[in-house]
């Protein structure tokens, strides 16, 4: 439930007029009064000899024990109250309970001494509007400093009390939600998202791993947005608006958003910090970029964002709070870049992992910049990169970095928990759910080919890799048996040891890194974990068998049928038969 407290008025009548009219886009639908300050006040709605006129005139007569000089330029307190859209459909005795309740809180009107005159407007099944005069009985003002606080506090209440959605508490840094004419503006164009929402994704993906003004606002027009720019005097880029070209006014004209009302961090000038931060380190960016023969391939850049990820979460585990939501905010960079960039079966899981984490990205802990950029240089590549196909070494590669920022983001969500952070922590936890489905469309079949080619190891070379496991990771070795994905990790561990590495040594460094705890399967994290680690292709379907006595020779059928569910048996049962 969210209480919004608006802007002050000084026409009561005006505002009575629009929440008993037919609204911008005619979506109030019966509006009726459900509560008042006596409980007896005139309802236009409801009754036809009653009039808005009336209404309005009862409301402010407490004004007229004042002078005019006493007056209040701007009398009207407007607070508007909406459910979740998943909340049960309120009756009206229920919203006037909660009316009252919010006008108690807010000290509108406290049961403790004399109100204000008010009345609470319903024309629609998922909220009310309360319309005050901020004149008491008495002719004295009221005390409602910090209202909306003293409201959103009282929602909470309210929704435990009648089981309702339980909103985090908020703290200022949440992108303002789209307006209701913006929702039912959208409904009428077709548009599966405001005008708003859409820009701020659209500008959001601009800023991914941008390093200047003029890279940023390139990307946008490429985007189609429509641009009007802000500067001082002297010239200098003050700001930025932006439009979608189809969303136009009553007269015709494009409907421009400034970058602080898409999000907090969204400004020009908040903006522009993510790549001052970098300003230290500019002779090494003009190196790195001058060693660049071109854009690398996609997936060499999701190799690089795995490599990054990886390096991030520890960060995010154990650094101080200014470097740790940096990292955070650039996570949220990384996320964008990968959605912009996948293949269709992953994008949509991608991008709502990314709206999710948006809100994650912003909190009161201010972010100190340059230190996160090899996250915004990986999100700078991915970008570059280009779309991944989505098959062969992009596919697996996508799974690789998807597998790593699953568990970035889930520190995120810890820091964010532990710093008492709600809504962030809520969002980041949210982002991780639609990580984990997106990780298992993009590993199904890079992880079917190597669970084939570790079924068909020989069993001699099976029962080494079982004693190796188990004397690298005692505590883990029976879990990583029992689980399906133990065959994919025993053919890494053989193709690791094939080109030189120590596998007991190089398994024992990734399960030693980052914990384990929130994997779904930890044979698939080490999988993934050992081939960046080993500098393995993601993607094993054109390798050749490892050559070890006993085993079946490949064939095409073989190598790129996927497994069947049904008929896997557990690596420890494997074991068992080979020894």
């Amino acid at each position: 439930m969210i209480p919004q407290i608006h802007k002050q008025g000084s026409h009561t009548p005006g505002l009575l007029y629009y929440l008993y009219g037919k609204g911008t886009h005619e979506e109030h639908v019966d509006p009726h009064l459900v509560a008042s300050f006596d409980g007896m006040s005139p309802d236009p709605g409801r009754d036809p000899t009653a009039t808005k006129k009336d209404l309005a005139q009862l409301l402010d007569q407490p004004l007229h024990l004042l002078t005019a000089d006493q007056r209040p330029d701007e009398h009207v307190w407007h607070c508007s109250v909406r459910a979740a859209p998943d909340d049960p459909i309120l009756t009206d005795d229920q919203w006037a309970d909660i009316a009252r309740r919010i006008v108690a809180a807010t000290g509108i009107d406290p049961h403790d001494g004399a109100g204000c005159r008010w009345a609470a407007v319903r024309h629609a099944d998922d909220h009310i509007h309360i319309v005050a005069t901020l004149v008491r009985e008495d002719g004295r003002r009221p005390n409602h400093h910090r209202s909306g606080k003293r409201a959103q506090a009282e929602a909470r209440l309210l929704e435990k009390e009648l089981g309702l959605w339980q909103v985090a508490p908020g703290d200022g840094t949440a992108a303002k939600r789209p307006t209701s004419a913006e929702r039912h503006k959208a409904e009428r164009q077709g548009r599966e998202r405001t005008a708003r929402e859409e820009l701020r994704e659209t500008v959001r993906r601009a800023v991914s791993g941008a390093r200047s003004d003029e890279e940023f606002f390139d990307r946008l027009a490429a985007a189609g947005l429509l641009i009007r720019k802000r500067a001082a005097p002297s010239g200098d880029l003050l700001g930025y608006k932006v439009a979608l070209p189809d969303d136009l006014n009553k007269d015709g004209e494009p409907v421009f958003y400034p970058g602080a009302r898409l999000a907090p961090d969204l400004s020009l000038p908040r903006i522009r910090e993510r790549w001052s931060g970098e300003a230290d380190d500019a002779r090494a960016v003009r190196r790195e970029d001058a060693a660049r023969t071109g854009p690398g391939s996609p997936a060499a850049a999701r190799r690089g964002t795995a490599s990054a990820v990886w390096r991030a979460v520890l960060i995010v585990e154990h650094g101080e709070d200014a470097v740790v939501a940096a990292h955070i905010a650039a996570a949220g960079e990384v996320l964008d870049a990968l959605a912009k960039t996948s293949a269709a079966h992953t994008r949509l899981e991608l991008r709502d992992a990314a709206t999710a984490f948006e809100r994650a990205s912003r909190s009161h802990v201010r972010a100190v910049r340059g230190h996160d950029r090899a996250l915004r240089q990986a999100a700078r590549d991915l970008v570059q990169g280009g779309p991944a196909l989505g098959r062969g070494e992009d596919g697996a590669t996508t799974a690789m970095a998807i597998d790593m920022l699953f568990f970035l983001i889930t520190a995120a969500a810890h820091w964010h928990a532990r710093k008492g952070h709600a809504q962030q922590a809520e969002a980041a936890a949210r982002a991780a759910e639609h990580l984990r489905t997106a990780y298992r469309a993009a590993s199904a079949q890079p992880l079917g080919v190597l669970y084939q080619r570790g079924r068909r190891l020989s069993r001699p070379m099976l029962q080494r890799q079982t004693a190796l496991l188990r004397e690298a990771l005692p505590e883990l070795a029976e879990q990583i048996l029992a689980e399906p994905g133990w065959y994919a990790l025993a053919a890494t561990i053989a193709e690791a040891e094939a080109v030189g590495h120590d596998p007991a040594a190089l398994l024992s460094d990734v399960a030693a890194r980052r914990e384990l705890g929130t994997a779904d399967s930890v044979s698939d994290v080490l999988v993934w974990r050992m081939r960046r680690t080993a500098d393995l292709p993601a993607d094993a379907s054109h390798l050749p068998e490892t050559n070890t006595a006993g085993n079946r020779p490949a064939t095409r059928e073989t190598t790129t049928r996927p497994s069947a569910p049904g008929r896997r048996r557990s690596g420890e049962e494997t074991a068992r038969k080979a020894l």
